[in-house]
């Protein structure tokens, strides 16, 4: 969507879901093009303010957050990225959640926190919504990998960008599969592994050539660094100088300064003492005016070995003392992070477990473990629905326990609900996998079998009544037999609704128990 047609949407809800639409577009479109994105992404702000469409207007302001980080402003994006993340946790919505916390790990990782990179990764991947395109699930994986990678932990992160790689061959997702080859070759130069560097690089070249691609700084340095690997200097001048020269797109905040860092190791390490001092210079003031601290701390660095290469020993050691120091203490807080991810993983992981349990916990009976009269009331509806679609029966089973109270009153209550539960388990062993059983309530169970007609389910229930009824109950009940009524309604195409057939399959359990008890009586609905 263009700013031009903004203004040209109707009003209301349809206007409201053509910006939709543009902002899944937008969030969706490809890193290259991240440019592209702010007009649109501020006009849809603007329109979602005035509508007071409020998750709209939070999109659109976190696809803004995107560009400032990208393009420098690193105290701008991340301040907008923290407030969109603080309405999404005050809003519950987890689409928002993980998209925030997404860019809010990209704003760490700029400004030399890798520790609360990894943790904002970790909790990205972990609200993204199972439903989200893979492209999406390719892009959080990739940031994913590279904090784990910042973090120390190499092989976990090299584990999540072949994972992404994958993710993105599937798709055929060509400027994706780019950046998770990118990545890739990165790491493999960070490991000293020449040969994986450079056979990542010429697949990166392959499919450039395929597809036309210009290759961006980030790519480049890169390049340059695995030529490094080879002392091949004059290579990696020619690959970096387009870049410096503001001829090369930046896709992203850190990435000029990345390559200024490259070619003052390039040039100190081919003896070119004051140009590679003229590159830390420029580098700092990247460095300052976009805050990206991670990329000064490594120039400190290298400013320390330029010094002890030019015999500047006491600046030397001064410059690596303070790049000790703040190393040491960034190492120690990325275990500490490292920790805090895997318990956060660990915590989101039994977070799920614990909601679903407690969710099955709702919808059972604490005494029999059967269904719930409130999984009934949810469930039947929906398969009735589907018998209606396929046009196919379904069959509905009341069970009551005959004379169940003499059993409480001769006995104890202890004794019924053993009862009770030996009848579920019974109802349980009688129900095939498509069927459900439920507890209704006290004495009376329900069964529910679809694509089963008439003469099918009345044939299953007077199994299941022969089988309790021969059931072993003397240690239980002694001399007191356990027998039940059973009433049947069969719909022959799914049609009726769920209070109107338990009405007649409750119709004909009365009509079972005034028949004389320990029988089934069914019928089919006309």
């Amino acid at each position: 969507m263009t700013t031009e047609t903004a203004d040209c949407v109707p009003t209301g809800m349809d206007e409201l879901s053509v910006l939709d639409a543009a902002v899944a577009e937008l969030e969706n479109r490809a890193n290259s093009q991240f440019r592209t994105v702010r007009e649109p992404a501020a006009e849809i702000r603007r329109r979602a303010e005035e509508l007071g469409a409020d998750e709209l207007y939070q999109r659109a302001d976190l696809l803004l957050a995107s560009v400032a980080l990208r393009e420098g402003r690193t105290g701008e994006g991340g301040q907008t990225a923290h407030r969109v993340l603080a309405w999404a946790e005050r809003h519950n919505c987890p689409r928002l959640l993980a998209r925030a916390h997404r860019q809010v790990s990209l704003f760490y990782r700029y400004v030399g926190d890798s520790a609360e990179g990894l943790k904002h990764a970790v909790q990205a991947v972990s609200h993204l919504p199972e439903d989200e395109p893979r492209v999406v699930r390719t892009q959080f994986l990739l940031s994913l990998s590279v904090t784990l990678e910042e973090n120390g932990a190499r092989i976990d992160g090299d584990q999540r960008g072949r994972e992404a790689l994958a993710l993105a061959r599937a798709e055929g997702d060509h400027e994706m599969i780019l950046r998770c080859l990118n990545n890739l070759a990165y790491s493999a130069y960070e490991n000293d592994d020449e040969p994986a560097a450079r056979a990542m690089v010429a697949e990166m070249h392959e499919i450039a050539a395929q597809i036309g691609h210009r290759f961006g700084a980030n790519e480049l340095d890169t390049m340059a660094r695995v030529e490094l690997m080879g002392g091949r200097y004059d290579a990696v001048e020619a690959l970096l100088t387009p870049v410096l020269a503001d001829l090369v797109t930046a896709n992203e905040g850190d990435a000029v300064a990345e390559c200024q860092l490259t070619l003052a190791l390039t040039r100190r390490l081919a003896g070119r003492y004051p140009e590679a001092q003229a590159a830390l210079d420029a580098n700092l003031r990247i460095c300052e005016e976009r805050g990206l601290a991670a990329v000064r701390a490594r120039l400190r660095e290298e400013q320390a070995a330029l010094y002890a290469a030019t015999g500047r020993f006491a600046e030397a050691y001064e410059e690596h003392r303070v790049f000790h120091t703040e190393t040491t203490a960034l190492l120690s807080a990325q275990r500490d992070a490292r920790a805090r991810a895997l318990q956060a993983v660990f915590e989101a992981n039994e977070a799920r477990r614990s909601s679903e349990h407690f969710r099955e916990m709702a919808h059972r009976d604490a005494l029999t473990g059967l269904y719930n009269r409130r999984h009934v009331n949810e469930r039947v509806p929906a398969m009735l629905l589907d018998a209606v679609n396929r046009r196919g029966p379904i069959s509905l089973a009341i069970i009551d326990l005959d004379h169940f109270k003499r059993v409480n009153d001769t006995l104890s209550h202890a004794a019924g609900d053993t009862v009770l539960q030996h009848v579920a388990a019974l109802l349980e062993e009688a129900t095939p996998e498509t069927a459900l059983a439920a507890r209704m309530g006290g004495e009376e169970f329900l069964l529910v079998l679809p694509g089963v007609g008439a003469e099918e389910a009345a044939l299953r229930c007077e199994r299941l009544r022969l089988r309790i009824r021969a059931h072993a109950w003397g240690p239980i009940t002694g001399s007191l037999p356990v027998t039940t009524s059973i009433g049947v309604i069969t719909s022959p195409h799914g049609s009726g609704t769920l209070p109107s057939l338990l009405a007649d399959a409750d119709r004909n359990l009365y009509a079972a128990k005034r028949g004389g008890r320990d029988r089934v009586a069914a019928t089919l609905l006309a």
